[in-house]
């Protein structure tokens, strides 16, 4: 049982060890984003369609990572496309950053790489933007029919 006198006692001790080693403080503690990011990315491994792959190129950074995109079907069959997918640190009020780093000409694709989808938007006109209630899968799924077809407002479900 956690009593007031034991607290304090702890507290006492770890202040003289904090004053001195403040990294050790911060490396202990896992953020709500990690903390999503550990299951949202088993469930999508898990889930991923046989045309898709995530790749991280650190296995300590769950919140930077590839999806790459090889279509089996549709205009840009047999093509290879790299999304490069960032969860910022506010991550599930705010939605992923995703960016195509393979050069393609695509209606929902500028010539830099960045994405237009309202799913990917924090702020969307149409209502239909990124939602706290949303997960990766949402982002990933749309990156692979990014590479099938145009996409087209209200033209795939979750």
């Amino acid at each position: 049982m956690l009593t007031l006198a034991s607290k304090l006692k702890r507290e006492d001790g770890v202040k003289g060890t904090r004053a001195s080693s403040p990294a050790t403080d911060s490396t202990r503690r896992v953020s709500i984003r990690d903390k999503l990011l550990v299951k949202e990315v088993a469930e999508l491994e898990a889930n991923l369609p046989g045309t898709c792959k995530v790749d991280f190129p650190d296995a300590n950074k769950l919140h930077f990572f590839h999806l790459i995109v090889s279509p089996d079907e549709g205009y840009y069959q047999s093509g290879k496309f790299q999304f490069e997918i960032e969860v910022p640190e506010s991550y599930n009020m705010v939605p992923p950053k995703v960016k195509c780093s393979t050069r393609i000409w695509h209606p929902n694709i500028t010539e830099t790489g960045d994405i237009c989808l309202s799913l990917l938007r924090e702020h969307s006109i149409d209502g239909t933007g990124w939602a706290p209630t949303r997960t990766l899968k949402f982002s990933f799924f749309a990156g692979c029919c990014l590479g099938v077809e145009l996409l087209i407002y209200g033209s795939f479900e979750f």
